[in-house]
């Protein structure tokens, strides 16, 4: 009988709404013997964006056809791997875009505003000595976003209503957008006040916020990710909050997570959220919704809703 095999922690709602269709094994609670066992069942493959899925994993299914990501990030699939192997991929773009966009806001908001750190100025009775120190204005500011897909663009939505220069880098310049284009995200970081990341995870873009963009940046300057952790450098991150290269962070994810460097709690100009971007219940049933027409329409021999890029959804 085939088989889908689940890897991740994925919604309730969602494996529930499968399992009234199809059979959902739950790998997590497979015996390596169990598992062995059942090998030849498995035709599609269930994770979400942090489970990597390697080439040998993915030979190691005969059956396999099919992988469907619960999230919109696929670098850690070997998706290369799974094409060679007449394995399709698909993931759940689009649907989240308006929720990482508005956290982006609210980290870039609350971090210049240090809205945590003024409120543990209130409740440590703070205020009673004297005012909180200034802090840093935002309207008409120049931010810089690297990554212009759907997120970059809907971030640079949100920031003309404040008024804000907007300057860009991305893997290529778009005529249809009227920011500044930057060929590199050094050239960008020297120019900017605000440094917003929300390009795509993988290996073209690990560490492309390094020591050497962050001090171009400078100890005004405040960065902002709602992408992936290894987008940027955490070491060099953590050294230019202690240094005061620059002038804060405000960060949604991690290079480690759920690992979150001690040098970065515990301060007023840097504010941390654990990867929640796109979690909000209409959005994760959008989600939901997408993984479950991929895989319904996998099974009846229909086109894939949602295909990664490099998969044919045929």
């Amino acid at each position: 009988m085939a088989s889908i095999l689940q890897l991740s922690p994925l919604p309730q709602g969602l494996v529930v709404r499968l399992r009234q269709y199809f059979s959902v094994v739950d790998g997590r609670k497979l015996t390596p013997m169990e598992h062995a066992a059942r090998i030849d069942e498995f035709v599609v493959l269930l994770v979400d964006g942090e489970t990597a899925v390697s080439a040998a994993q993915i030979a190691a299914w005969p059956q396999l056809k099919l992988i469907a990501v619960f999230g919109v990030g696929y670098e850690r699939v070997d998706v290369l791997a799974a094409r060679a192997r007449g394995v399709r991929v698909t993931h759940t773009p689009g649907v989240l875009t308006d929720d990482v966009a508005d956290l982006a806001i609210g980290l870039l908001l609350a971090t210049a505003r240090q809205i945590g750190g003024a409120q543990r100025f209130i409740e440590r009775g703070d205020w009673l000595q004297g005012s909180y120190p200034w802090t840093r204005k935002v309207s008409g500011a120049r931010l810089g976003i690297v990554g212009l897909g759907r997120i970059g663009r809907a971030i640079a939505q949100r920031a003309a209503a404040f008024d804000m220069e907007i300057g860009y880098h991305s893997r290529q310049q778009y005529a249809d957008f009227p920011g500044r284009f930057f060929a590199t995200a050094l050239a960008l970081a020297d120019r900017c006040d605000f440094l917003l990341v929300c390009t795509n995870g993988g290996v073209a873009t690990r560490a492309l916020v390094d020591a050497q963009v962050l001090a171009a940046l400078g100890c005004n300057g405040i960065l902002i990710n709602v992408s992936r952790g290894s987008v940027v450098d955490e070491a060099a991150l953590v050294a230019a909050i202690d240094q005061g290269t620059i002038a804060g962070a405000g960060l949604d994810v991690f290079e480690r997570e759920p690992q979150v460097p001690a040098a970065l709690m515990g301060r007023d100009n840097v504010v941390l959220t654990p990867h929640m971007a796109s979690a909000t219940h209409s959005t994760r049933q959008m989600m939901s919704d997408l993984v479950f027409d991929n895989v319904t329409a996998y099974f009846a021999g229909h086109p894939l809703p949602t295909p990664v890029a490099e998969s044919p959804n045929s």
